[in-house]
C-alpha cells in the first residue's frame, strides 16, 4: 500500500503549515496523509522540545479528526499503536540526521521504509496492528520489535 507521488518538501514552512493547520484543525482533510502525519510530528519534536509528544499528538489527532468528520471509534479515526510507533520512528529518525533542515529530513525519511504507509506491517500483523486493542492502546509487535 503506497502513497500516490508527492513532490519533495523544500522548506520547513511547509512542515509548520502542517502541523498548524492540525493544531488549529484547519488543514484540509485530504492534506492530512501519511508523509503529512510525520510532517507534524519531525516539526513539533524539533520546534516544540516542551511538549511531551506521546501524550500531546493523540489530543490533537483526536481533536483534528472530529473537527474534519472522522469518528474516533473501534474502527476509524485516531489509532493509538500507529501514533506512538510513529513517534518513536520519527524522533529516532531525527536524531540521526546531524542538524540538516527539517524538510531535508522528512524527504529523506520519505525515500526510507518509513515512508510506506504499511512499514508497520513488517512488524506488526495485520490482525493485531488493527485489532480494537491496538486502537485504543500501545499494544507490543507480534513479528518482531521495533528498532528504536
Amino acid at each position: 500500500m503506497s502513497e500516490t507521488f508527492n513532490p519533495p518538501f523544500t522548506s520547513d514552512d511547509e512542515l509548520a503549515a502542517i502541523a498548524a493547520g492540525v493544531i488549529d484543525r484547519t488543514l484540509p482533510k485530504p492534506q492530512w496523509t501519511h508523509r503529512a502525519h510525520f510532517a507534524a510530528a519531525l516539526w513539533l519534536k524539533a520546534t516544540r522540545p516542551e511538549l511531551e509528544l506521546p501524550w500531546v499528538m493523540p489530543r490533537l489527532i483526536r481533536a483534528f479528526n472530529e473537527a474534519t468528520g472522522v469518528a474516533n471509534t473501534d474502527t476509524s479515526g485516531y489509532h493509538e499503536t500507529i501514533t506512538q510507533a510513529s513517534l518513536r520512528a520519527a524522533s529516532s529518525f531525527l536524531a540521526n540526521q546531524n542538524g540538516k533542515p527539517l524538510f531535508a529530513v522528512l524527504n529523506t525519511l520519505m525515500d526510507s521504509p518509513l515512508g510506506k504507509s504499511d512499514w508497520l506491517l513488517a512488524y506488526w500483523t495485520k490482525e493485531r496492528l488493527f485489532s480494537v486493542e491496538a486502537r485504543r492502546r500501545w499494544v507490543e509487535p507480534d513479528i518482531k520489535p521495533l528498532p528504536f
